[in-house]
């Protein structure tokens, strides 16, 4: 059986050369970081060392990557954080952002007497940078500002320049979740009014189990986990040295070879959307996702003419022929609700029919591509 994977929003296969890291890291320089001794030393360099590469590509101060496991707990931190320390009693965020920011908004709404706006969200997937000018002009209390850079379910691409000068000019902190973004986008988060972000490695062909926040200077905001003094006293706890390698080395080769894999999977993109619209008659593309200018190459969101007896069984066919791919996000795979993301743009009318999230890397194929378009034509018609 033919294999296929389109479910790299999801996860991403990891690099060789990031497994090669990993493992000379786990064999050589097994010591405690935070131990005085050579073997200590050693693991601590790799830390320290990561944390400087990781900064320099994004332009920043290395005392600003706070080393996390992931992205939920980096946007737990930043936005736990303010409400608790920086005086936020105002939040700002949109209803289709991830969950990893809309519950802990949510949470915080429930215990605390803080005030929660939601931006309106365009047909086309896109916030209303109107209204959003409007919610920070019309409240006077401290304001944090929560709005993906990239959305992981349709791919639309916030302008992250805009909302930034919008929240500079209202004095309003600015926190994004760029876990769709960084490692496949040019980011230099210095030139950003961004506050706070979260980015997770194995959205970049790094490890599980590992990301960062980036905390800008001097912002005020106090750790969540308490233990020893890691990270700067950010984040307690030994720190698992072999994922923060990997991941250093997977976004190094991110930034290395993004030039080049954005144009192979962007010409991948274009072919799969060519492709469906030739072989599919009735599909539809949701939100802004075909749109070079205002969604990310490396996803396509697609509502298929099918009716709700044969939705409900189109994922499980697909697997059954090896391929692989999302209906919604990963998080909600367990979820018998409808996407979140798509409730809020789609119509009633195709919520009824199944949308697919097939999401590209670097390994795959055109002649994949045609595999998924033919299964997809056979199911559909027979």
């Amino acid at each position: 059986m033919q294999k296929v994977y389109f479910d790299s929003a999801a996860t991403t296969q990891l690099r060789p050369e990031v497994i090669d890291k990993m493992t000379l890291v786990l064999r050589e320089d097994y010591g405690n970081p935070s131990s005085t001794h050579g073997f200590g030393r050693s693991a601590k360099n790799h830390i320290e060392q990561a944390r400087k590469n990781i900064a320099k590509y994004l332009g920043v101060k290395a005392s600003e990557i706070i080393f996390t496991s992931g992205g939920t707990e980096a946007d737990n931190l930043a936005i736990n954080s303010a409400v608790r320390d920086l005086g936020v009693k105002h939040i700002i965020t949109s209803k289709i952002e991830h969950h990893a920011v809309l519950h802990t908004v949510q949470k915080i709404q429930s215990h605390t007497n803080i005030s929660v706006s939601y931006v309106n969200i365009n047909a086309d997937g896109s916030i209303d940078y109107n209204h959003l000018k409007t919610l920070l002009a019309s409240n006077s209390e401290k304001t944090l500002v929560s709005l993906m850079h990239v959305n992981n379910e349709i791919g639309t691409i916030l302008d992250i320049d805009r909302v930034g000068e919008l929240c500079k000019e209202h004095e309003a902190l600015f926190h994004s979740d760029m876990v769709q973004s960084i490692g496949h986008l040019n980011v230099n988060l210095d030139e950003l009014q961004v506050d706070f972000t979260a980015v997770s490695a194995h959205k970049f062909h790094g490890p599980k189990g590992v990301g960062f926040a980036y905390i800008r200077r001097n912002s005020g905001l106090k750790p969540l986990i308490y233990g020893g003094e890691q990270e700067r006293g950010y984040r307690g706890g030994t720190e698992g040295v072999h994922n923060i390698a990997g991941m250093d080395e997977a976004l190094r080769l991110a930034y290395k070879h993004m030039d080049d894999e954005k144009a192979y999977i962007s010409n991948l993109k274009l072919y799969f959307v060519d492709q469906l619209k030739q072989h599919i008659e009735g599909v539809k593309f949701n939100a802004n996702c075909c749109d070079p200018d205002q969604s990310t190459y490396t996803l396509i969101n697609v509502c298929l003419p099918i009716s709700q007896d044969k939705a409900s069984i189109l994922l499980f066919q697909l697997d059954i022929k090896g391929i692989a791919c999302s209906k919604g996000s990963a998080c909600q795979s367990g979820s018998n609700r409808g996407s979140h993301v798509l409730t809020e743009i789609l119509s009633e009318e195709d919520m009824l029919k199944p949308s697919i999230r097939f999401s590209f890397s670097k390994y795959n194929t055109k002649e994949e591509v045609d595999y998924v378009v033919k299964v997809l034509k056979e199911f559909i018609e027979n």
